[in-house]
């Protein structure tokens, strides 16, 4: 018997640890790579500027961020069809050819002039907003589908530092900011391809998980519909406080070179990696913790209860910032806890387990391109507020604003939606 067949029986078994072991694994190597041909430009200064029109000038590094945002953004609202109606077979092949054209947008930014490196950009954003609903499909709906999901959200918080870190060390060896990021994404190809073979290997939810999470199957336009307008006010909610909190952590990890250079950490490139590892493994263990709670209903009180908690924890470590309190690598890291304590949920469980408790047959991959989406869209409005009305702000003096804004008022919006599903659950009894 050869080692595929032996591997693919023993998945067959799903013994608790080997089989979560193993897809978190899969599904970590497989959205930790992607970043790879994401995030690497990031770490780039960029410092010229693009002349809109008469009195508009844009900085280059907002430019293009905005750019990828766009195309990021295009990608999620897209997503909203190609993502929730993708059938098991055709999304291996749909992350290959999503990837191989970010690579191709990566090395039109390398190779345009100078007014069309945008243009690059972009293209690089669309397919990959597409990425995370088709890694999260091979896990969703599963009776251990929290800690599978906690491992998978790991991958983007350590992944956002370790990447940078490779894009710096990439860029000391003498290559261009320009052709930093194409380089970077040639490194990453094998793992992708490794991460995609492991997750092509994994068996579909069984009928025990089908009992206890619902069945999961693709949602066509009318199913979609029926879902949003069932639980209009809750889903709103969440969508427009996702709005900010995903503006938030755009500008923490789009900007993050600047914010630690201002804070006296420009010669260090070991910070964009060892901020990030504590958050990831304080996340993993409370999303892996939901696992616990077998009752849908309370498991979506709990998840919330991650939101609010994590949208007041920005507010009070920023406070304690100003008040010297606390160092900037312990600021940065709170921060950064309280925005993924709430934004990983997102992603993962709070959708899974609202389509478990209304036991609406369907995907949570439509509501999680739904909120990513606007999301992004958010992101976009705050950036460009960030270059034309705060011009005259620092990215420190900005961020730390931002980071009141976004701790108090997700701390309300995340409670109105928790009230409201509470509510809801009681009704249904």
């Amino acid at each position: 018997m050869g080692f595929s067949s032996k591997l693919e029986e023993r998945l067959a078994l799903r013994s608790g640890w080997f089989f979560s072991t193993y897809a978190i694994l899969a599904g970590f190597i497989t959205y930790f790579s992607m970043y790879g041909f994401r995030k690497p430009f990031s770490v780039g200064r960029f410092d010229v500027s693009y002349t809109l029109w008469d009195g508009f000038v844009l900085d280059a590094k907002i430019m293009f961020v905005l750019s990828q945002v766009l195309g990021y953004t295009l990608s999620k609202f897209l997503g909203i069809k190609i993502v929730s109606e993708a059938s098991r077979g055709r999304r291996v092949a749909m992350i290959l050819g999503f990837i191989a054209s970010a690579q191709l947008g990566l090395l039109l930014f390398a190779w345009l002039p100078p007014g069309w490196k945008p243009l690059g950009l972009f293209l690089n954003g669309l397919p990959l907003g597409m990425i995370w609903g088709l890694v999260f499909s091979f896990l969703e709906g599963r009776h251990n589908t929290e800690i599978l999901a906690a491992g998978l959200s790991t991958s983007y918080i350590v992944a956002s530092g370790f990447v940078k870190s490779t894009g710096k060390w990439v860029l000391l060896q003498g290559v261009s900011e320009y052709w930093m990021p194409v380089f970077t994404g040639l490194i990453y190809v094998l793992p992708l391809l490794l991460g995609l073979w492991l997750l092509s290997q994994l068996p579909e939810p069984d009928s025990d998980d089908e009992a206890l999470r619902t069945k999961r199957q693709p949602m066509d336009r009318a199913a979609r519909g029926r879902f949003f307008r069932s639980y209009a006010p809750g889903l709103l909610a969440l969508t427009v406080f996702y709005m900010l909190l995903t503006g938030y952590r755009d500008i923490r990890d789009n900007f993050s070179r600047e914010l630690w250079d201002e804070m006296g950490f420009a010669a260090e490139s070991h910070v964009f990696t060892s901020s990030e590892v504590p958050i990831a493994l304080i996340v993993l263990l409370a999303l892996a913790s939901i696992m616990y709670i077998r009752s849908n209903k309370k498991a979506v009180m709990a998840v919330h209860g991650l939101l609010v908690g994590g949208s007041l924890m920005i507010a009070i470590a920023t406070w304690a910032f100003q008040m010297q309190w606390i160092s900037p690598m312990l600021w940065m890291v709170s921060i950064g806890l309280g925005l993924y304590l709430g934004y990983v949920p997102f992603g993962s469980v709070i959708f899974d387990r609202i389509i478990a408790e209304t036991r609406f047959v369907g995907t949570a991959a439509f509501m999680i391109y739904v909120t990513d989406a606007f999301g992004y869209l958010g992101s976009v409005g705050i950036m460009l507020y960030k270059n034309f009305a705060s011009i005259d702000q620092s990215w420190l003096e900005f961020f730390i604003n931002f980071s009141y804004l976004t701790g108090i008022a997700c701390a309300i919006g995340f409670s109105f939606s928790m009230i409201y599903f509470s509510r809801l659950a009681k009704a249904s009894e």
